[in-house]
């Protein structure tokens, strides 16, 4: 309808080379032949930010990955920006920081529209006397990928770690560890404005801060 060919459909991470009757059903429906991709490795780079799209980099990202399918992933809501001081280079890392904190007594970790919620949480707990270091990880099998050193750097394994997202839990439970949490859901099919549905379902800045308050008194 946007006037854009399709001219192939690949269907990459694990899911399609392990259930081939799910991407028959697709194929019929969409009437198109869909090809599996042979890796099961596929980095999703989730945009936390309108200015990381504008500028071009995921797609950069995307084009300089010869070895596997990349998925782009962009959002219809309204996110708010991210602090002026983001460097969204890093996005080819996998994971960055987005709010710097020396020696922070919580690491907060999201990725898409999560991110800067978590950003504003920690603006609030700074007023609690809790300093937070907030990561944005748009892609874990990016971050993976990087060197022990960078990601002991960006996520020590000394430190409290707290994870968003508006998916499942366990989308974030190896990246947190065993001593971390993770804020998520773990049902699906709630429908209504996105404002509505993070109040109501506690995606906002304020129950971030009690939630992660609580984490930290454990």
């Amino acid at each position: 309808n946007g006037g854009m060919p399709v001219r192939r459909i690949v269907a990459g991470g694990g899911i399609p080379q392990k259930n081939p009757f799910m991407m028959q059903l697709l194929a019929d429906v969409l009437k198109k032949e869909i090809r599996i991709s042979g890796t099961t490795q596929l980095p999703a780079l989730s945009g936390a930010i309108y200015a990381a799209a504008a500028a071009g980099i995921p797609l950069d990202v995307a084009m300089e990955n010869m070895s596997t399918p990349t998925a782009l992933i962009f959002s219809r809501q309204n996110v708010n920006d991210l602090p002026a001081t983001t460097d969204y280079s890093q996005v080819r890392f996998g994971a960055y920081n987005v709010v710097e904190a020396e020696n922070p007594d919580v690491i907060l970790v999201g990725s898409g529209s999560e991110v800067s919620t978590l950003a504003e949480a920690s603006y609030l707990l700074k007023e609690d006397g809790i300093t937070a270091r907030v990561v944005s990880c748009p892609s874990e099998g990016l971050f993976r990928r990087q060197s022990k050193e960078y990601q002991e750097q960006i996520l020590p394994s000394d430190k409290k770690i707290f994870a968003l997202t508006a998916g499942l839990p366990v989308t974030f439970q190896g990246l947190v560890g065993a001593q971390g949490k993770v804020y998520g859901l773990e049902s699906f099919g709630f429908s209504a404005p996105f404002k509505v549905l993070d109040e109501k379902l506690g995606f906002t800045p304020a129950n971030m801060r009690e939630e992660i308050k609580k984490f930290l008194a454990e």
